[in-house]
């Protein structure tokens, strides 16, 4: 048969190629055109169609790279028998006399290992056949391009004919280039991998240049991704151009309204989202999807049963590691504001789920490019289903029904998790109906309640909150007149209680803070994020505080000066009172409030001793101990910390207590560096040192560490203390043994037991010395 009586229904045999992890959707996408697939091996689907199903493939797959035709597949262990099969092909069926025709190569476990030799075969034998063919003495190749490959692999040759030109990634609307964009084919199977439907709301957080709101757009809209391209087989005189303007006309008119839910993309950078807005002009959807400057920690949405799509930063393109690794680790705290979505991230970072707290409910291995991804799925509730009499079903299980903690990637000739979110148009005899696939029915509820994809709350929550709840009111009730009587407006109301419930809650005025000491337990971290909201809820509840007025913190076990590294900006500032003075306390902001309260008798201490005395304040945080020794008549003191904010922090409490410079002076230095630089005639009668227990400020020479250094500072610090001037020294490492060996110019005495308040539990929350110098 010559080309020019080649006929539009002869069957022809095509491959569908497509990256590792993919083939499944191709596959799903080829069988809703109306082409069941033949086989599958190594990226490559056959099928069977006719001329216009190269131009439908072409036009309407979404995950595929090419449309190739399968000229012959033959064994082949020698170079004679490639030359003769391929010269037996009917090459002239396709390419005209001037067609340009390059011939690519690979060759895997075979015995003709030699790609470029197996080339030059297949050029001379095609080109043997096309002289033949077209009685003509020379091929000039300045025509319409037909691509052809001879492919290899376990002695067994195809040969194919690329109709597509330009992969089929190219969809024509991206022609501005941003960074580490993501390829379009593989964004289109992302969201036929997830259970978005147009009907839901759906939002990429990293949009970056916008692929996944535009492939999602398009799939909503039913526009087929081809429509604004041209394809190499566009070109060959073989082709009945007839057939590509029908199947064009039949997708413009396929296409669907605009979106009633607009796709969202969010990202930080103005100027990927500009390209973004480009891309969607280019694509048709602009009215479709709504673009924002925003952060992902301020990702929020009303809207219920949405999914999270999105492919983030994975620190080998973009961003630093360390960064990387921290955004990751506010995933589930963000995601959780969303218990009924389902969120799909692609990252090539093994350790995302160690990131997140939880394993994923699907993972399946794709490549973005070169890099090796995973697609992790966290499937969140059903949606309710509308009964039969028109009210609202109670919510299915989650969206696979059975949750799936630590499935094994998925092969790659497996069927794809759901239904295509959209068919295109099928025409012709033998192709199926066009319909919308339905979900398949519900099976019957296992749970009343759904869990989210992150978060939630175990059943053991409630039990925790009602005994929380009880303890809290107890110590209310116990505590009811107690402050008033002592003259302060902050005091601890509940430390470790219930032992299921490691939290302590301090009241200052109308607030509380709560404060988490880390613990082992059995939820993910959102999962324990919902916990604590749930615990602030009880407490503000039982104890009359409203919400926003309730402050939780974090507090692991204490490294460095993290007890003084800000950890907010919302300057929830407030002055409280004790004992007949004002303190401004920070809850918000630092993991301390800037006032510790188990040091309230050791205040007092100070206050009763400073009369007349030179008081000198070493680590002294906000200055508090000055306060009190100014209030208690001391002739001067002298404030050393080595923070800029909590010297400007003391200076604030001293001038709202009516204490100005002089003579209260406030030095800001490194304390051992202060006591070097002391003269002999600086010399003091009153001393406070209440150092952390560990310090490795950035810019210090060395490390600070209480055990080991306590003894070798209160040594160089005696020459300054004036003969029975007293130096009170306390510190909350509760493994603390004082070296008082180095100690022979004092007389010690523990006075621990007097300095801890009767609303601490804890009798080890601090320990505290007596120095008289002898």
């Amino acid at each position: 048969m010559t080309a020019a009586n080649l006929s539009s229904t002869e069957s022809i045999d095509l491959i569908a190629t497509a990256a590792a992890g993919t083939e499944a959707v191709v596959k799903r996408e080829l069988a809703a055109l109306g082409y069941p697939v033949r086989t599958v091996a190594h990226g490559r689907l056959l099928f069977q169609g006719d001329m216009n199903a190269i131009c439908r493939t072409n036009l309407w797959l979404r995950a595929g790279e090419r449309i190739l035709i399968q000229m012959a597949a033959f064994p082949v262990t020698d170079f004679g028998v490639l030359f003769d099969a391929t010269a037996a092909a009917p090459w002239e069926r396709w390419l005209p006399r001037d067609a340009e025709f390059p011939v690519k190569g690979r060759s895997h476990h075979s015995q003709l290992s030699s790609v470029p030799a197996c080339q030059k075969i297949v050029k001379r034998a095609i080109v043997d056949r096309l002289l033949k063919a077209h009685n003509t003495g020379s091929l000039p190749e300045t025509g319409p391009k037909g691509a052809v490959e001879i492919s290899i692999r376990d002695d067994v040759a195809t040969l194919t004919l690329d109709t597509t030109g330009v992969g089929l990634h190219k969809r024509g609307y991206r022609r501005l280039v941003g960074e580490a964009q993501l390829r379009e084919t593989l964004a289109a199977v992302l969201i036929q991998l997830s259970y978005w439907r147009p009907s839901r709301v759906l939002v990429d957080p990293f949009c970056g240049t916008g692929t996944i709101p535009i492939e999602a757009a398009l799939i909503g809209r039913n526009i087929a991704p081809g429509l604004r391209r041209n394809f190499a087989f566009e070109d060959w005189p073989t082709f009945d151009r007839h057939l590509l303007k029908q199947a064009r006309d039949e997708a413009q008119s396929a296409i669907s309204p605009p979106l009633e839910e607009r796709i969202i993309g969010y990202d930080i950078n103005p100027e990927v989202l500009s390209l973004a807005r480009y891309h969607a002009e280019q694509a048709g959807v602009a009215d479709d999807i709504h673009w924002q400057e925003r952060p992902f920690s301020e990702l929020r949405a009303k809207a219920e049963y949405g999914c999270i799509i999105t492919n983030p930063p994975y620190g080998e393109r973009l961003g630093v590691d360390a960064e990387i690794e921290q955004l990751y680790r506010t995933f589930p705290l963000v995601l959780r504001r969303l218990p009924t979505w389902s969120h799909y991230i692609l990252s090539s970072r093994p350790d995302l789920e160690a990131l997140v707290g939880q394993t994923a409910d699907r993972r399946r291995k794709l490549y973005n490019g070169p890099l090796e991804c995973t697609y992790y799925q966290f499937h969140g509730p059903r949606p309710p289903r509308a009964s039969q009499s028109g009210n609202q079903e109670e919510n299915f299980p989650n969206e696979n029904t059975e949750r799936i903690e630590n499935k094994a990637e998925t092969e790659v000739d497996a069927e794809p998790e759901t239904e295509p979110v959209r068919l295109p148009p099928l025409g012709g005899e033998g192709r199926g109906g066009g319909s919308e696939p339905t979900e398949p029915a519900a099976e019957k509820p296992q749970r009343k309640m759904p869990t989210p994809a992150f978060g939630g709350l175990q059943t053991s929550a409630t039990r925790q909150a009602e005994e929380f709840a009880n303890r809290l009111r107890n110590r209310a009730r116990h505590f009811r007149r107690w402050p008033t009587k002592r003259g302060i407006t902050c005091y601890r109301l509940y430390e470790r209680d219930v032992p299921d419930v490691p939290l302590i809650v301090d009241r200052y005025e109308n607030a509380l803070h709560i404060a988490e000491f880390a613990r082992p337990h059995d939820r993910s971290t959102a999962q324990h994020a919902d916990w604590l909201d749930l615990m602030a809820r009880t407490a503000g509840k039982v104890l009359e505080v409203p919400r926003e007025l309730v402050f939780m913190k974090h507090r692991d076990r204490q490294r460095g000066d993290d007890q003084y590294q800000r950890v907010d900006d919302r300057e929830a500032r407030l002055t409280v009172q004790e004992a007949g003075l004002k303190f401004v306390v920070n809850l918000s902001d630092y993991i301390d409030t800037g006032l510790f309260l188990d040091h309230r008798l050791t205040r007092q201490m100070v206050r009763e001793s400073a009369a007349g005395k030179r008081f000198l304040n070493l680590f002294a945080y906000t200055g508090s101990f000055s306060v009190y020794a100014a209030a208690g008549g001391a002739a001067s003191t002298t404030t050393v910390d080595k923070s800029a904010t909590y010297v400007d922090w003391t200076r604030e409490n001293l001038e709202l207590n009516g204490f100005n410079d002089p003579p209260h002076e406030l030095v800001r230095a490194d304390i051992r560096d202060f006591i070097k630089s002391l003269r002999p005639s600086d010399v003091w009668d009153l001393a406070v040192v209440d150092p952390p227990t560990f310090s490795n400020t950035k810019g210090a020479e060395v490390d600070w560490d209480v055990q080991l250094d306590h003894g070798e500072l209160l040594r160089r610090l005696a020459p300054h203390i004036a003969p029975s001037g007293i130096v009170f020294f306390s510190t909350n490492f509760r493994r603390f043994k004082l070296d008082e060996p180095a100690l022979t110019d004092y007389q010690i005495r523990d006075i621990t037991g007097k300095t801890i308040p009767e609303d601490f539990r804890n009798d080890r929350i601090h320990k505290c010395w007596k120095l008289t110098r002898s």
